[in-house]
């Protein structure tokens, strides 16, 4: 039974591809009797004719991957495009470590354990790179004796 112009109009009137188009298996004879476009849009109230869902991309090997990624595998050196600078830039590298440095030195200036001065002093040489961590700075600061311990 040919039912290809039934398919074609039903395609137009369902705004899809003609592959896309369902003719329910146990009423393909009164579908082909409807031949015009009036009696198809019956058969699809009728459910006689339907559209198929589009098929979309499933993500679940995405996710699967993501997932492993986030677990730290899937990152050898086969994975990777950019150099390690271009995957973990400097200044990201800079901006963590600088942060906490300064947030430390300002709170031990506003708390009067370091003098002015000793924060000036300590602010330019963390930004000169002179301490590779929050820890290290205080450190360099006990050695030095600069922090005023509060007898309690």
């Amino acid at each position: 039974m040919n039912l290809r112009n039934q398919r074609r109009m039903a395609a137009r009137i369902l705004k899809c591809g003609e592959h896309r188009v369902w003719i329910h298996p146990d009423y393909t004879e009164d579908v082909a009797e409807k031949i015009t476009r009036a009696d198809i849009r019956e058969a699809i109230q009728q459910r006689l004719i339907q559209a198929r869902q589009k098929k979309g991309t499933s993500r679940t090997q995405a996710e699967r991957a993501r997932a492993q990624r986030r677990k730290g595998r899937r990152r050898g050196h086969g994975s990777r495009k950019g150099s390690k600078k271009a995957r973990y830039p400097k200044k990201e590298r800079w901006i963590k470590t600088i942060r906490p440095i300064r947030e430390r030195l300002r709170e031990l200036r506003d708390s009067q354990k370091i003098d002015v001065r000793t924060y000036r002093e300590f602010y330019r040489k963390s930004k000169g790179g002179m301490f590779k961590s929050k820890s290290h700075l205080e450190h360099q600061l006990r050695s030095q004796g600069l922090i005023k311990e509060e007898v309690e």
